[in-house]
């Protein structure tokens, strides 16, 4: 047999880009000063063109895919039903899962929740920190509640003793807190290293998928918000969800990117307070507490999370600009969308914004970039240009496009009818939707064909 041979290539500690050689700034990231140099192991046949590998007896043969018999997967309940939303229903037998967010957000306590709630049903939890001691886990854990003997604990960050324990112990799921600490000693790199990272999680992928254990991990995130190390590690894990919001306000939105085993368009609404996470069943009341009255520029609208219809107030702001140069800032939102709407509004609707500032804010902490929220953002801003207060009962949605028309959007009906179901009385919907929306007799619908309509109907 041939030995091995090993070569060294550069990674990108920011993104995981990989090149052959250093570079100063990153293709894939746009980052300076970010590629590291890492020794790779190659097998002798790897990458070599026309070599022909050795056959193994026993080897894997390819299999008819109509003869495959299909069984619904073995899901375990969380305890906390915004994370079995977001799940599609619970964590499957065997599956490997990735938690991101900020530092201070709450994954730690969330999967410490997670693994209470197990416990205490019968099942098996093994919690593996690499980054706190048993006494520091252990506080934390007395501010959530009580736990069985089921919970066990292991501070290590050795790979190779943390898969003994996992065959040894047997538990039905394990938390890893966090990816970034954990060390092969296979891996002649630094732990948190792009290798060591990508390596590791190989490691427990394997235990997850023959031993059947369901692995929760967590990620550290970059300053751009995405998960810390190769790009691989999303692609390698069955789910991948992120924790959004300010680590400094109440709210959390637990958001799933990527699910093998249910949907990607969930969300999950969550509390901070002193006893951990808590569910918020009712997340559009959640987001329109505290709502100003008598104030120009805030419009409700409605966006679609998944299956949820979920109501947020838009906020905007238009006052003369000191400046050659108007300012343009927006929260929550796509700057080259509103910037557009922008547009629209001046050759459309004759509304002379060129020599104005202008502040777009979706309040509560949300992302929204569902073009949805259009009509709500042209609303908003020409309340506040004109400085009129506009209904605290109504509710706009629909896609605005470059000729001002006001285009369809999908689940119109189920906006209004959550709309309807936290009492507001008027909703303005596009002029195709309105149809199937009127079927809600407790709520006066406005069917509109453009921005001019839109305006007409409420600024009269």
């Amino acid at each position: 047999m041939a030995k091995s041979r090993s070569s060294t290539v550069f990674f990108c500690q920011s993104c995981g880009y990989e090149s052959s050689k250093w570079m100063g700034q990153c293709p894939g990231c746009k980052g300076w000063n970010t590629f590291v140099e890492e020794t790779l192991s190659k097998s002798p046949y790897a990458g070599a063109a026309g070599a022909k590998p050795e056959r193994r007896d026993g080897g894997a043969m390819p299999s008819v895919l109509s003869e495959i018999s299909v069984t619904e997967e073995n899901r375990i309940s969380t305890g906390i039903g915004e994370l079995d939303r977001v799940l599609g229903g619970g964590i499957v037998q065997g599956s490997l899962t990735l938690v991101g967010g900020d530092p201070g957000i709450g994954k730690s306590t969330l999967l410490l929740q997670v693994c209470r709630n197990l416990s205490s049903t019968g099942h098996k939890v093994l919690y593996i920190s690499g980054e706190e001691s048993l006494a520091q886990i252990k506080m934390r854990a007395d501010r959530i509640g009580d736990f069985t003997e089921g919970m066990l604990l292991l501070c290590e960050t050795n790979l190779g003793t943390i898969s003994e324990v996992i065959r040894t112990q047997k538990p039905e799921a394990v938390v890893i807190d966090s990816i970034q600490t954990m060390y092969n000693e296979n891996v002649s790199a630094a732990p948190g290293s792009v290798s060591q990272v990508r390596e590791s999680t190989g490691v427990l992928l394997q235990l997850a998928k023959g031993l059947g254990v369901s692995v929760m991990i967590v990620g550290h995130v970059t300053k751009e918000g995405t998960v810390a190390g190769p790009r691989v590690l999303e692609h390698m894990v069955d789910t991948v969800l992120y924790f959004e919001g300010d680590r400094h306000a109440s709210y959390r939105i637990l958001r799933g990117v990527k699910n093998r085993f249910g949907s990607t368009d969930e969300i999950g609404v969550f509390e901070m307070r002193e006893q951990g996470l808590k569910e918020v069943l009712n997340a559009s009341e959640y987001m329109l507490d505290g709502r100003p009255e008598n104030a120009s520029g805030s419009v409700v609208s409605c966006t679609m999370e998944g299956t949820r219809p979920l109501l947020v107030e838009i906020q905007a702001l238009v006052c003369n600009s000191n400046f050659g140069i108007p300012r343009r800032q927006t929260i929550g939102t796509d700057f080259n969308r509103v910037n557009l709407l922008m547009a629209v509004l001046e050759k459309r609707s004759g509304i002379q914004l060129a020599g104005c500032d202008a502040y777009v804010n979706i309040t509560g902490g949300m992302k929204i970039m569902e073009p949805a929220i259009d009509l709500g953002i042209v609303l908003a801003v020409t309340s506040s240009f004109k400085n009129r207060v506009l209904s605290p009962k109504l509710v706009a949605f629909g896609e605005v496009g470059l000729s001002g028309e006001v285009r369809a959007v999908a689940l119109a009906a189920q906006r209004v009818a959550e709309a309807e179901k936290l009492g507001f009385d008027t909703c303005i919907v596009p002029y195709v939707c309105a149809e199937s929306c009127r079927k809600s007799r407790g709520i006066k619908v406005i069917g509109v064909k453009n921005v001019q309509d839109a305006m007409n109907s409420i600024f009269q």
